[in-house]
């Protein structure tokens, strides 16, 4: 079953009762909460299970359910899953090339999205690694007030790889 539980599927001998008003009845038998909640055409709602005793509710147990999906679907919405983004460059980049990406890139982390800086290497730019490293340098000193540096500088194969996260 899932979602809280209630009336009969209600495991524990004596429960502290809250009415439909919100008045606090006190510690009473579960099976007595339950008939005076049919009273008043509700149900006995465990809403704090793991308190001693658990609390229990005079409620509509449809209607509760239904708040609840209500609200975690609300705070799935309004939550912001974070994205890789990946920008491309070469070593012997040109200035406004150069900024260009830059600007992509301070756009990417003003969303709240990691960027992946990757730099490849072609022919006989492969011997010149420091080429690389002093643009990916540049790259962190253009961004280092609203980005921190998540994964340094690294070659792997022909390409040099860089991870930025907002700070």
């Amino acid at each position: 079953m899932n979602g809280p539980r209630f009336n009969e599927f209600i495991q524990s001998q004596k429960v502290r009762v809250i009415d439909h008003e919100g008045e606090n009845l006190g510690v009473m038998f579960t099976r007595e909460a339950i008939e005076q909640a049919a009273e008043h055409g509700l149900d006995l709602v465990e809403v704090s299970p793991n308190a001693d005793p658990p609390v229990a509710k005079f409620l509509d147990v449809g209607k509760f359910k239904y708040e609840a999906q209500k609200k975690a679907n609300l705070a799935r919405k309004s939550q912001k899953t974070q994205e890789i983004k990946e920008i491309k460059m070469r070593p012997n980049i040109d200035d406004h090339d150069y900024d260009t990406k830059m600007k992509k890139v301070n756009d990417f982390i003003g969303e709240g999205d990691k960027v992946k800086i990757t730099l490849r290497f072609r022919g006989r730019e492969l011997s010149h690694g420091q080429l690389g490293m002093n643009l990916l340098k540049r790259v962190q000193d253009d961004v280092a007030e609203i980005a921190k540096i998540e994964a340094y500088p690294r070659m792997e194969g022909r390409q040099m790889l860089m991870v930025l996260a907002p700070k």
